[in-house]
């Protein structure tokens, strides 16, 4: 079953760009990049239970970092890579330093890097350009080409996002990391090093969204404090993992899927105050699906079997 889905993705998304306008191309492209980010939040949140707001530090980290690099010649494709290893070190120094914390600690001390990252980038205007921004070389390409050209490379990025997630859920990893959510002082006792195993965990929820931040900055041609710091960016990762299934591997994808979907239908019905009513809606999944919609799902297989 899992391998016909797997295929069915695939078929679907080389026969997209054949009929699919810009605009449906855009927005798969949004879907995957939303994807990336939830998956990659799921490594640090949804296996070891530590509630992170650092996605917007390594998304806007990554996105400065490919952008300075292409801006000083660096080929964009290999700028990506760049922004990844970029977040992943510095998710590597910043988890030694505060994943000691717990709770609602840790949640405050994660928020507080993207804005302290924020001031930086402010501040340094000789290499970032400060509040003003930064403008990166521009593709020779039609915008057609430009809108396949990021729909595929954002696809091999969600691709690897997955199998990283997969794997990490199958080997010693995941295991060590769910025992740690389940109470971390036991799994000292039983032998587990919580500290490598959450600072690999804090890393893997950096190094993908670093790529996509870099990606970003490529895709849009701008960026600014503002827009790649935005505290936004650190909150709907975990809104699409509450509402597909946390500690799983599909459960992050479909939330990504059912939040722009959301996104989407209030931003056309309800232009004026859509952020009103997109969080009255998300508000209302999280609290009738605790257990996200795969969580409902499996509740209700075992009801059907337990009534035959």
């Amino acid at each position: 079953m899992r391998r016909l889905l797997l295929c069915l993705v695939v078929v679907f998304v080389l026969v997209l760009p054949l009929w699919g306008n810009n605009y449906i191309i855009r927005l798969t492209t949004m879907m995957m990049l939303y994807s990336v980010l939830s998956l990659s939040w799921n490594f640090i949140g949804g296996f070891a239970g530590y509630p992170s707001f650092a996605t917007a530090s390594f998304f806007g980290l990554g996105a400065y970092s490919g952008a300075i690099s292409q801006v000083h010649g660096v080929p964009m494709f290999l700028a990506w890579p760049v922004g990844g290893l970029v977040a992943a070190l510095f998710a590597a120094a910043l988890g030694l330093a505060i994943l000691h914390l717990r709770g609602h600690y840790f949640a405050i001390a994660t928020l507080v890097v993207a804005e302290v990252l924020r001031e930086i980038v402010n501040s340094w205007t000789d290499l970032t350009g400060g509040g003003m921004g930064l403008n990166l070389p521009i593709l020779r390409l039609d915008v057609n080409a430009q809108a396949r050209l990021f729909y595929f490379s954002m696809f091999v990025l969600a691709i690897m996002t997955v199998i990283a997630a997969s794997y990490v859920s199958k080997r010693r990893l995941g295991f060590g990391l769910r025992c740690i959510k389940q109470n971390e002082d036991a799994a000292n006792m039983i032998g587990i090093n919580t500290t490598v195993y959450k600072t690999t965990a804090f890393v893997l929820s950096a190094v993908f969204v670093g790529c996509a931040g870099a990606f970003y900055a490529s895709w849009v041609n701008y960026i600014e404090p503002g827009d790649v710091f935005e505290v936004l960016l650190s909150v709907k990762p975990i809104v699409m993992v509450l509402l597909g299934s946390s500690g799983t591997v599909i459960g992050p994808v479909l939330g990504a899927v059912v939040f722009l979907f959301l996104e989407e239908m209030v931003w056309r019905n309800f232009l004026t105050f859509h952020a009103g009513v997109l969080g009255l809606l998300i508000v209302a999944l999280v609290l009738f699906l605790p257990g996200g919609l795969l969580g409902l799902y499996f509740r209700r297989v075992f009801h059907w079997k337990e009534s035959r």
